[in-house]
């Protein structure tokens, strides 16, 4: 389960202090300079909230994550924004019981949760594998369906995998992995072969909780 998290909004729509990202998100899209930070804690926010942005800001919070515009969410100073969610997507997770060790991989309706497609358990596959093969699954899927819909992910090597069109695993090949060097191969052919429009971004786990595609089993 996601731990509860707090959002300050310094300067929005509605200053304060909101208890989930889609509610924080409402007080600051559209604000030009609008200014707002994710808490651990109550009290912290409650602290950061009444010291104001200038005030945390001069404290350190400069230096830490810290929204400062309508479209970054949170970042360092000098980082690049990171974008609101796009619940107009699909995010992908995979499931694992040991790595290597039975794994599936799914992809979900980021807004709804609906399942769109599920593969597995496969016999001994791994979480960076199960990641991978979720991302091309989902890049083919969409490409199907004519949609340049954005894919999350909350693996950053899966991502680079997919990048260089090659998964960089040390899984061994033998009879007991046959079923997912398969799967393995056929989705470095499909990068090889397709291009697509699709963005591949990064779940931002820390700041929106655990990705919609999670199995819970951390």
């Amino acid at each position: 389960m996601a731990k509860q998290k707090y959002y300050v909004v310094w300067e929005g729509k509605s200053p304060g202090i909101y208890t989930s990202w889609p509610a924080c998100q409402q007080q600051v899209n559209g604000v030009n300079g609008a200014k707002y930070k994710a808490f651990e804690s109550k009290s912290e926010a409650e602290k950061a909230y009444t010291a104001g942005w200038k005030g945390y800001w001069g404290q350190g919070g400069a230096q830490k994550s810290a929204g400062s515009s309508s479209k970054r969410t949170y970042g360092t100073a000098d980082a690049a924004p990171i974008e609101p969610v796009d619940y107009n997507s699909i995010s992908v997770d995979v499931g694992t019981r040991g790595n290597p060790g039975p794994m599936e991989y799914k992809g979900v309706d980021t807004k709804t949760g609906e399942v769109l497609f599920s593969v597995g358990p496969i016999p001994n596959g791994t979480n960076n594998i199960g990641e991978f093969l979720a991302i091309v699954h989902a890049l083919a899927y969409l490409q199907e369906k004519g949609s340049n819909k954005t894919i999350y992910s909350d693996s950053v090597n899966a991502m680079k995998w997919v990048r260089q069109k090659k998964a960089a695993t040390t899984l061994k090949k033998d009879a007991s992995t046959r079923q997912v060097w398969d799967l393995v191969e056929r989705a470095e052919e499909w990068l090889r072969t397709h291009t697509y429009q699709n963005k591949i971004v990064k779940w931002q786990t820390k700041l929106w909780g655990e990705i919609k595609a999670d199995y819970g089993r951390k």
